[in-house]
């Protein structure tokens, strides 16, 4: 099951991403080629196989993969809190 992003999480990411989108863009285009090659294959894959703008495609999906690793690590630190 994926994790609840709570508003926090998501004001935080939508803060870092808008003060400058292209070059955000580009740091997690680095980031997931490291991180998780696999999924940054098939984001330029989807970006590149569709009729939309290629870049807004691949924003819109760094922006999820971002807001669901934190939540992830969230979920994570309250469980081990509560241990």
């Amino acid at each position: 099951m994926l994790p609840i992003v709570s508003e926090e999480t998501a004001a935080k990411v939508f803060s870092e991403i808008f003060k400058d989108m292209p070059e955000w863009r580009k740091k997690m285009i680095h980031y997931i080629k490291e991180e998780n090659p696999e999924i940054n294959t098939a984001i330029i894959e989807a970006a590149n196989n569709t009729d939309l703008d290629p870049k807004a495609v691949a924003l819109g999906a760094y922006m999820t993969y971002t807001l669901l690793e934190l939540a992830m690590k969230e979920d994570e630190a309250l469980i081990t809190f509560n241990e």
